[in-house]
Formats: C-alpha cells, structure tokens, sequence
C-alpha cells in the first residue's frame, strides 16, 4: 500500500504542480463555450423544457471531466516513456492493480476537480435544479473512471505524442461532441441518433445530465448499465496490459 499511495500521490503532485495549465485552462475553455453558445442560443432554444443554459451547463461540466481524466493518465504515461524515467516506476515491487488504481484515481481527481470548477464558475448563468443528486454523483464518478482507465490504455499503447494527439483528436473529441452536450441527440437525423446510440459517451452525460433536470433522451438506469459494461471492458484491457508488461517493461 505504500508504493501506491506514492504513487498516487507522485501523479496527484504532478498535475496540481501546474494547476494553471491542468485545472484553470480547461475551466477557462468551458466558459468560453457557454459565453459563445449559450449567449447565441439563449431565449432561442429550449430543450427538456429549460432553458438552453441550463441544459448546456451539465453538458459542459461533464465533457471538461470526460477530456480532462482522459488527458492526466495518457499523458502521464507518455511522458514517462519519452523522458525514460518510467523505469524507476517499474522497478518498485508495485503490482498491477495498485499502478491501475495510482493511475486511475489521480485521473479521477482531475477530471473531477475540473468538473467542479466549471460548475462552481457556470452555476451563476442559469437556474439549476437538481432532481436526483444521487445520479450526478454516479455519473460523475464512474465517468471519470472510464475515462482515466482509457486515458492508461492509450498512455500505455502509444510510443510518441503524435500517437496520442491523434487518438485524442480523432476519437476522444469527435465522441464528445457528438455525445449531445451542446443539444438533444432527439433534435438529429434518424441515422445520426441512431450512431449516438453507440457512442459511450452519450450515456455518460445524458445520465449526468438527468440528475438535475430530471429529463433525458435515455432511460438513466439503462445509461448507468452500459457505462457500467464499458467500464468493466476497459478495465479488463488495462489490468492485462499492465499484468503483461505491454510495451512498459519490453
């Protein structure tokens, strides 16, 4: 338990050490998509019936947990191996399920902390409600999970940081967008609606979004299944790259 509360603390130090760059920027980010969307849109859009603020917030705070437990674990990794120093985290007798959950959960508080500076910063511009707190703190939580494990699995996976900023540019932002966090996926093609069905990302937070206006295109129980499902395959990948020495130790 001491080499993972080490490394958890190492990977927790390492992110909040430039916090301006890895918590402020994204907040900053957030707000620029709710000035810019949520201005053009407001009194011309409601969607679930509220206002388009107070359906975008959820939306916003969600994808800025999504990218930002995505980005600490894979980038953590990568830089690891660029700079060479993943080797001093190899050589400890830490097993694989403590450098899976060192990983994860340092991704995790991330995702959150940045999560919670863009609600705290965006609150201010709509009147939100919250039917069902328990769901927002359920969708949060395993959504910044599922994220953190993805982002091990890429850091794992790529060898350089091109590698990486593909991933995150091909998959990890054309999923988020298309996972309804700037409209109801009710308001899409047919043929669109159905391609959003098999995007993870869309029962995160549709289910997220659930928990304060009490409306939602899917069931959340239905939702919290698949997230479920998900989060369970990813972890099983993880676990067996981490178990196998997969592009860390050969």
């Amino acid at each position: 338990m001491i080499g993972f509360r080490t490394l958890l603390y190492k990977e927790v130090l390492r992110f909040w050490k430039v916090a301006t760059q890895t918590i402020t920027a994204p907040i900053m980010t957030a707000m620029m998509y709710l000035l810019i969307f949520g201005q053009a849109l407001e009194g011309h859009v409601k969607v679930h019936g509220v206002t388009y603020m107070a359906f975008l917030i959820p939306g916003l705070v969600m994808m800025s947990v999504l990218q930002n437990a995505f980005a600490n674990a894979s980038s953590s990794l990568i830089q690891s191996k660029i700079t060479g120093n993943l080797v001093f985290i190899m050589l400890p007798p830490l097993s694989h399920w403590e450098m899976f959950f060192a990983y994860v959960l340092a991704a995790v508080v991330r995702g959150l902390a940045v999560g919670l500076g863009v609600f705290v910063v965006t609150a201010w511009f709509a009147h939100l409600s919250f039917s069902a707190p328990l769901w927002i703190a359920v969708f949060a939580l395993m959504s910044a999970f599922v994220l953190g494990t993805m982002g091990l699995i890429v850091g794992i996976w790529a060898e350089k940081f091109d590698q990486l900023a593909g991933f995150q540019n091909f998959v990890i932002v054309p999923a988020t967008f298309l996972s309804g966090v700037f409209y109801s996926i009710n308001s899409l093609p047919p043929i669109w609606q159905t391609i959003s069905h098999f995007n993870p990302f869309f029962y995160m937070i549709d289910g997220f979004r659930y928990g304060f206006s009490g409306q939602s295109d899917v069931d959340p129980v239905r939702s919290l299944v698949i997230v479920t499902i998900f989060l369970l395959a990813l972890t099983g990948v993880a676990m067996q790259m981490l178990r196998s020495g997969y592009k860390l130790r050969h």
